[in-house]
């Protein structure tokens, strides 16, 4: 009766359907798994933001590899700003997707250590090779607060650290990179400054992380699991119909011929 499942069409499609399923049940975990971690994330980034600012030394200290739960933690620091050894980050968007520059600024604490300041954002210059308009810190004595960040890698954020840069530009911020070019002792991570509010709105301050959307990854799981599903649903129906098209053919019976030629006429005598 479903002899025809043993046909080489068949088979391929019986071996292609099998693969199916599980491959599209796993790709609903995947997307399962991505809102999980994004759920996960942005409670992280609402818990950090809403806490209370603590000193930055409590959080990192030089060759410190600032951890993921205390990313975006509200730090207060006091120091000087340092601009002798102040340098740009190259390729980087402001919020409104135009490509610019960083601007990283030491903060010499009261003890001798150097805190990473990045300042938020100005456009690049004309000349690529050029430093850009950058408006000075302020002068003297400064309490600073922001969101404390992880140094910056190639791995995480998939930009290249190109050597031969002009000078004081730099693709990364790298609290490591920065002590062995100043000698100095740098904390781990660096700081995204919030307050004080730059003068003229310039440099551009990096806006909060998106901590209230989710994306469509549930939506995708569920999507794919309801694939799956469909697949062996799908398979049925066409062997089904496969089957009721072989009976009706048996039922209708072997095709009739061709209708015979008329006998020819009689010869005129």
């Amino acid at each position: 009766m479903y002899r025809f499942l043993l046909s080489r069409q068949w088979v391929i499609l019986t071996l292609v359907a099998l693969a199916l399923v599980p491959t599209m049940v796993e790709l609903g975990f995947w997307q399962f798994h991505r809102h999980y971690n994004r759920v996960a994330q942005n409670t992280l980034i609402a818990d950090n933001l809403n806490a209370k600012p603590v000193p930055v030394e409590t959080l990192t200290s030089p060759g410190h590899s600032v951890p993921r739960a205390d990313y975006w933690r509200r730090v207060t620091a006091t120091g000087t700003f340092d601009t002798a050894h102040e340098v740009v980050v190259r390729r980087r968007t402001n919020a409104d997707d135009r490509v610019g520059m960083h601007v990283l600024t030491p903060l010499v604490l009261k003890d001798g250590r150097v805190l990473l300041v990045n300042r938020g954002w100005v456009p690049a210059a004309t000349d690529q090779s050029a430093y850009p308009d950058v408006p000075p810190a302020p002068k003297g004595e400064v309490t600073v607060t922001g969101r404390l960040k992880a140094d910056e890698t190639t791995g995480a954020s998939g930009i290249k650290d190109l050597r031969g840069l002009p000078d004081r530009q730099v693709m990364l911020i790298d609290s490591a990179q920065q002590a062995k070019l100043t000698g100095a002792e740098v904390l781990g991570g660096y700081l995204e400054l919030t307050d004080p509010a730059a003068p003229n709105g310039s440099p551009e301050q990096i806006p909060a992380p998106d901590h209230d959307s989710i994306g469509a990854h549930m939506a995708y799981a569920v999507q794919w699991w309801l694939f799956a599903a469909g697949v062996p649903v799908g398979w049925w129906i066409l062997v089904r119909r496969e089957k009721q098209d072989q009976e009706a053919a048996r039922a209708a019976g072997p095709a009739e011929g061709p209708e015979s030629p008329e006998p020819a006429a009689a010869a005129v005598s």
